[in-house]
């Protein structure tokens, strides 16, 4: 997709972010339909088209949002169960507790000297880790977590950027249309 130059962010010109590209402001619409090659409602539609497509990339990543921070917390809680079970198992007492085997079905466990956890890996997987392997993976998973939800941040902020900036040059193409077509009316009743 052709745009006029690309947006500049401190010294550095941005063409895209992770396959999002970059909207530019603009300044000349005269130059930008000119260096499109379109005329106004060609252009206005594919101005309208890239927002479109900013709005899906949006709702992507909203969803992949939303994914991290439900798998964050359930991270956090795996870590936690860990650290009890280790805990426990130091000061040879019994663990006591109910999980959910299914949904809304809960039944009472009695954990003792717990070397090992089961960890559901994804697809239907599960394996088994000792508790000091668990907490490594678990970490590491959170980091991972954590890291990829500040990159989701920062593109979403980035896109937002990118629709005010399309929105923008849709208005400006469009009050400079107008103002075209009410020049050439006020010249040609003058000539008339």
């Amino acid at each position: 997709m052709a745009t006029s130059s690309p947006p500049q962010i401190g010294s550095e010109v941005v063409a895209e972010r992770r396959g999002i590209p970059a909207a530019s402001f603009v300044k000349d619409v005269q130059a930008y339909l000119n260096q499109l090659g379109l005329d106004v409602n060609n252009t206005l539609a594919f101005l309208q088209e890239r927002l479109q497509q900013y709005k899906v990339v949006e709702m992507k990543l909203l969803a992949q949002q939303r994914d991290l921070q439900a798998k964050i917390p359930d991270i956090e809680k795996c870590l936690d169960v860990v650290a009890t079970l280790q805990a426990k198992k130091d000061s040879d007492e019994a663990l006591l507790t109910d999980f959910e085997v299914s949904e809304g079905i809960y039944a009472r466990a009695r954990i003792e000297n717990a070397d090992s956890v089961c960890l559901w890996l994804g697809a239907n997987v599960m394996l088994e880790y000792s508790c000091e392997e668990a907490t490594t993976l678990l970490q590491n998973n959170l980091e991972n977590a954590k890291a990829s939800l500040e990159v989701l941040v920062a593109d979403l902020q980035f896109l937002r950027d990118q629709v005010t900036i399309t929105q923008v040059t849709i208005a400006r193409v469009y009050n400079w249309d107008v103002h075209q077509r009410r020049v050439k009316s006020t010249s040609s009743s003058q000539d008339s």
